[in-house]
């Protein structure tokens, strides 16, 4: 699956995988699935998308200053990508990468995607283990390039479901990072 959004965007969003009855179903990345519904709604409260709902790949929706990908390629068995296939896909990630120049901020939506960006963006073998941007909802860390990179909970049935992530919280990630692009 491959990412999507706007080719100048400063708003990078790295997720998991493509979901199997949302994006694998769909053809777009968090279109026709619940995380979906969270993600596109905060991105249009924020300014990030034309409307708060994606439902279909031609359903009129679109993105400014935000792109968005994912870790993995594939909807993974299990919603748990192995440590092989996070390896296969991430020359693809990779090269998303060094094709969005104007990128500063980063989301990464759980552990697997901050790890993953982490090691697509070379981080990972140039910052000793204990120097690496530790995972945890809306932590920030400015890399010495200038990214900034800021830790989300996925905003899955799991996690919302249970109040792990709560609208509250979903939405001051995004508040923090419309401050942190204002001119």
């Amino acid at each position: 699956m491959p990412g999507w959004g706007d080719p100048r965007a400063r708003l990078l969003i790295v997720g998991l995988a493509p979901a199997a009855h949302g994006a694998n179903r769909t053809g777009r990345m968090f279109t026709g699935d619940s995380s979906g519904d969270w993600l596109y709604a905060a991105l249009h409260r924020y300014g990030f998308a034309s409307q708060a709902h994606a439902t279909a790949r031609h359903d009129g929706l679109t993105l400014t200053d935000c792109w968005i990908t994912a870790a993995a390629r594939c909807a993974p068995p299990g919603n748990t990508p192995a440590p092989t296939e996070l390896d296969r896909c991430r020359p693809y990630l990779e090269a998303e990468l060094r094709l969005l120049p104007s990128v500063r901020i980063v989301i990464a939506l759980g552990r697997i995607a901050h790890d993953g960006f982490l090691k697509a963006a070379g981080w990972w073998e140039r910052l000793p283990p204990r120097q690496r941007p530790r995972f945890g909802h809306g932590a920030v860390a400015r890399l010495s390039d200038g990214t900034i990179l800021i830790s989300s909970y996925h905003p899955s049935r799991q996690n919302t479901n249970t109040g792990k992530l709560t609208r509250a919280m979903w939405h001051a990630v995004f508040r923090r990072v419309r401050k942190l692009l204002a001119p």
